[in-house]
């Protein structure tokens, strides 16, 4: 694209930081406020400024900061500008040696970043509506659950060391996991109803819920962490995203380490990835497959690595061929599992 303008912005809960670069000469910053309202005099103050600044001229980018983004990006969308969303920890890596940090010099080092990278940068693709509502469930489900875990297990193992404390304990408290149980279940109900009305979103979830191992919530969260396998495609790409692909760790002569997965990774794909690895090694051919290669001597969690790896190249292979997992001694399709529990 023949950008002529490149537009860092530094995001905050309560301000943007914008920097304007023409090509590498720094043309205008300003700092306003992160609503929706400011956004609009902005753009009306900058066409004063810039004549001849146009959305189809220039290209944004910030990092991507959750709910932060939010007024911007939908601010952005209805101007059809074109966005550049990028991961923070990338950012940082790749403006070099810095030294000191404040919001007015972060935004002119997005806006050098994203002209350096003008010619590879990959632009962002808006989410559907119901990908960002699912994501809003998904979230407050994993809440929940945590508060659920942190209320229930402490009661649990101190009634196995003081039965009348805990019983104290548990009774005073004993309302407050009724409700977030049943907010639990509320939340999971209607991530199965959005997941049915919705065509596009039914059939992946079937096809993901068809691989052994895949159930429910990993498939939920997969489809949210692709948007709708549109911005990963690949097996690659994905289990690389996840952090289950093994990195070399070599270098000349003296640095001989052994391949490792990367930190570098989201946490919540991973682990779900590892429970649905280990739920598929309760029977059938990964649990034949780990039996093999444990019994040739390896390494017990690297099988378990690669099996992550297979479910993740089955998944990307049915979802790219359109069809539901099948085993190979298996005779008929199996069927959809939208009844199951999240």
């Amino acid at each position: 694209m023949n950008w002529k303008y490149f537009i860092g912005i530094d995001v905050s809960k309560e301000t943007l930081d914008v920097c304007i670069l023409e090509g590498k000469e720094k043309r205008y910053s300003v700092e306003i406020e992160n609503k929706p309202k400011a956004l609009t005099i902005f753009w009306k103050l900058l066409g004063k400024q810039i004549p001849d600044f146009d959305s189809a001229n220039s290209v944004f980018c910030m990092e991507h900061t959750g709910i932060y983004n939010e007024h911007l990006l939908s601010f952005l969308q209805g101007k059809k500008a074109f966005i550049c969303l990028e991961h923070p920890a990338h950012l940082k890596l790749c403006v070099g040696l810095t030294r000191g940090k404040n919001d007015q010099v972060d935004a002119e080092r997005i806006a050098t970043y994203v002209y350096k990278e003008r010619e590879s940068i990959r632009l962002w693709e808006p989410p559907r509506a119901v990908i960002r509502t699912l994501k809003h469930l998904t979230s407050l489900r994993s809440r929940l659950v945590r508060t659920k875990k942190s209320l229930s297990i402490p009661v649990k193992e101190l009634k196995l060391f003081d039965k009348a404390g805990g019983k104290t304990v548990e009774n005073i408290c004993k309302n407050t996991l009724r409700h977030v149980s049943q907010d639990l279940e509320a939340v999971e109900k209607h991530i199965l109803e959005i997941i049915k009305a919705d065509p596009t979103l039914k059939r992946l979830f079937q096809i993901s819920t068809s691989v052994s191992g895949i159930g429910t919530v990993t498939a939920v969260e997969i489809i949210i962490a692709t948007n709708e396998f549109k911005n990963i495609k690949t097996a690659k790409k994905f289990a690389c995203y996840a952090g289950i692909v093994p990195f070399e760790h070599n270098s000349g002569t003296s640095l001989k380490g052994r391949a490792r997965v990367s930190h570098k990774a989201n946490k919540q794909v991973k682990m779900l990835l590892h429970m649905a690895a280990m739920a598929s090694l309760i029977s059938g051919d990964m649990k034949r497959y780990f039996e093999r290669k444990t019994e040739q001597g390896k390494n017990k969690m690297s099988v378990v690595n690669a099996v992550r790896n297979k479910l993740v190249q089955r998944l990307f292979s049915c979802i790219n061929e359109d069809r539901l997992y099948r085993r190979k001694d298996e005779r008929h399709v199996i069927c959809n599992r939208l009844e199951e529990p999240v």
